[in-house]
């Protein structure tokens, strides 16, 4: 729908204002909304957030593949006097000059299915001996190659959780960062109509003010023929003055939107702004089933829900784990060999193993697992009682709003019509005053009726868009270009 009458309104409250300008800046909705989601600080720290939550998810994934790592110790030089024990079990001080140097490379995975992790890694010693006669004694270790393994048994598995908690988060945030999008497009919304109304307010009183001089003059006139009393010309006086009231303060309103305007958005210089009022109403009529099943798709807090009954169920059984004996397996095989040449370490290697067990049971604690058990299911079934009530009252929001939304465009076309007519009858009222057919009494009532129904218009157009981002908030969906809304994330 395309409303013809509202760019009249526009083009004659800012007649004032295209004269006094020398650059003007005009902005639509939609060009304020696309500054504010690309420009507007509020954007950059919502672009920030979501940056942070990718690179969380990305050090997740990582976290899976081989990890590989070099230890080295070049050089490590220790001169000093130790005990040293004999051949007859006697222990003597030795003064010892000697430098070790060391290296060792490993590679680790993570085994998410069973919480273990499993290396491979080769190293290198070297121990040079330094005497006082300048001789030097050097020797080598190597292990060529090292296979291990770490597995807990029965105990807590956080790789298990983490890879199905992680992509829920990682999905939230996108969709949280869709949704403090379309936060960002309702507040510059409302900005965008509080500054087009003080603009306007501005325009009317100004236009008011010009004519109740223009009354007050005739009526002056009139007086002093004898054809009015005192009292009418005494009201007269007071719209007058009234009028340059309204003027003053509406200029001050406008210069306290203008501000927040430009701070919301980020815009900088003194040159004028103006906005145009939007012409083109989409007509929609939302299927609230439908929006409900969009809401459902979309928005984060399905993640959020499901995320937080993982996390709980995670809890109860972190609690039984640990209520149960715990046991860690370690094992490694290698290769290993010393010499004092260099060459020679890596001649003819040794098997090297290692298995070892540790075993930690619970024998008495006085209740204190049973307790972290029921702690833990208790608050796994309120963190579902708690996301099964969100959900409802999600639905019964999304439900209303639709509902009123679908009624915006209605009121909006009354308003439009009621906005015209009291424009109309004000005009003609006011030349039958001038002609002195009716009374200050009538031309009082439709001044204040034009005034009232200009202010509702714009009222019920800021409402109808502030409805429309709205519905588009509560279901990430776009209902004009009837899908999805996205975001290009690898862009950001």
């Amino acid at each position: 729908m395309r409303i013809t009458f509202l760019t009249l309104v526009f083009l004659f409250v800012f007649d004032g204002l295209l004269i006094s300008s020398d650059s003007p800046k005009y902005f639509t909705l939609d060009e304020v909304v696309k500054i504010a989601r690309e420009e507007s600080p509020n954007a950059l720290a919502a672009r920030h957030r979501y940056r942070g939550s990718y690179w969380q998810y990305r050090s997740f994934r990582a976290g899976y593949l081989p990890y590989v790592s070099l230890d080295a110790t070049l050089p490590n030089l220790n001169r000093t006097i130790s005990a040293v024990t004999l051949p007859d079990g006697s222990d003597i001080f030795v003064r010892r000059s000697l430098a070790t140097s060391s290296s060792n490379i490993s590679i680790n995975q993570r085994v998410g299915l069973t919480g273990g992790q499993v290396f491979v890694s080769s190293g290198l010693e070297r121990i040079d001996l330094l005497h006082d006669d300048a001789d030097t004694e050097t020797s080598y270790l190597s292990t060529p190659v090292n296979i291990g393994f770490r597995q807990p048994l029965f105990g807590h598995n956080p790789y298990k959780w983490e890879r199905q908690i992680e992509p829920k988060r990682y999905k939230e945030a996108r969709q949280n960062y869709i949704k403090e999008l379309e936060n960002i497009s309702m507040s510059a919304t409302n900005l965008f109509f509080s500054l087009l109304m003080a603009q306007i307010n501005v325009e009317i009183n100004k236009v008011n003010l010009n004519n109740n001089d223009t009354l007050y003059q005739i009526a002056k006139g009139r007086h002093s023929l004898g054809r009015i009393a005192e009292t009418e010309l005494l009201q007269m006086e007071l719209n007058y003055l009234n009028s340059l009231s309204d003027l003053e303060n509406s200029e001050i309103e406008y210069e306290s939107a203008l501000f927040r305007f430009r701070s919301y958005l980020g815009i900088e210089g003194d040159d004028e702004i103006l906005l145009t009022p939007p012409e083109d109403i989409p007509d929609l009529i939302i299927e609230p089933l439908n929006a409900l099943s969009y809401a459902k798709n979309n928005r984060p807090e399905m993640y959020t829900y499901e995320r937080q009954k993982i996390e709980a169920k995670e809890e109860v059984y972190r609690a039984k784990a640990n209520s149960r004996p715990n046991i860690d397996l370690y094992a490694i095989y290698g290769l290993t060999q010393s010499a004092v040449e260099f060459s020679d370490a890596f001649s003819s290697p040794h098997d090297r193993q290692q298995l070892s067990v540790g075993i930690q049971v619970p024998i008495l604690d006085w209740g204190v697992s049973k307790g972290q058990i029921k702690m833990a299911e208790s608050n796994m079934e309120l963190t579902k009682t708690n996301t099964e009530q969100a959900l409802e009252d999600f639905e019964h929001e999304i439900y209303l709003k639709v509902l009123e939304f679908n009624r915006l465009k209605d009121r909006l076309e009354l308003a439009a019509k009621a906005d015209n007519i009291a424009s109309r009858n004000y005009e003609k009222t006011r030349k039958r005053f001038m002609i002195g057919n009716i009374s200050i009494i009538e031309l009082n009532m439709a001044y204040q009726e034009k005034d009232r129904a200009t202010q509702n218009y714009l009222r019920s157009l800021h409402n109808f868009w502030r409805g429309f981002y709205e519905i588009r908030k509560l279901t990430l969906y776009d209902f004009i270009e009837d899908k999805n809304i996205t975001v290009r994330f690898e862009e950001l």
